[in-house]
């Protein structure tokens, strides 16, 4: 019986040996953070992979009438991998409706979707960010930064600004220095856009923000 049974076992042994290995194929999967997006918020999901095979996930977003954007490729270095946007959706880019994230990795390809909706929020364009960054830094002066404002905003009408600002006016806005303090914490992400803008508006109102002949300080 034992030499039977250990003839068996070796049967068994070499069989298993002989047979063809078998690799499942990578599995990839989006996990959204929510599937209903408004103005002003950012996308953001994450890459659930089975395994690493070294190849980036190359992402399309597009919309129901399935215009979409160019490949983007996204390294693909844990099993789970976050995908924030850095931009935030904005009226003038994004139109409301149905969206779609498509995602191929390995050969391998996978879709989630999500719904843009209106919302009341107000919501300045990425665009802003870098000119109150280099304001900040003293690069600009103060009537840049409200020019800026103004025209980046204008189809928004946000900012309500009582002077015109031309080639030579740019020079005498005077913005006093402690207001850098509320760029700061804007860019920091602190304060919201809806903050941001009833500060300036509160500031221009209360003639702190101002339009004055050059070499008047606050």
């Amino acid at each position: 019986m034992k030499v039977r049974a250990v003839v068996l076992a070796m049967v068994l042994a070499l069989s298993l040996a002989v047979l063809p290995e078998v690799h499942a194929d990578p599995t990839v999967e989006i996990i959204m953070e929510k599937t209903t997006y408004s103005y002003c918020e950012k996308l953001f999901y994450t890459i659930k992979v089975s395994e690493v095979t070294g190849n980036p996930a190359i992402i399309h977003i597009r919309d129901e009438a399935g215009k979409g954007s160019s490949a983007i490729p996204i390294p693909i270095t844990e099993l789970e991998n976050p995908v924030p946007s850095r931009v935030a959706f904005e009226k003038e880019i994004f139109p409301l409706g149905k969206y779609f994230v498509d995602v191929e990795y390995s050969g391998v390809e996978t879709t989630a979707e999500f719904t843009l909706i209106d919302s009341d929020k107000v919501c300045i364009p990425e665009t802003v960010k870098p000119i109150m960054a280099n304001w900040l830094s003293g690069n600009i002066s103060d009537g840049f930064l409200i020019d800026a404002f103004q025209k980046f905003t204008e189809d928004l009408d946000l900012f309500k600004i009582p002077f015109d600002i031309n080639e030579t006016t740019v020079y005498d806005v005077r913005i006093p220095q402690w207001v850098k303090n509320v760029g700061y914490w804007w860019l920091e992400g602190l304060i919201s856009d809806d903050d941001l803008v009833n500060a300036v508006n509160n500031l221009i109102e209360r003639n702190i923000i101002s339009l004055e002949q050059a070499g008047n300080e606050i």
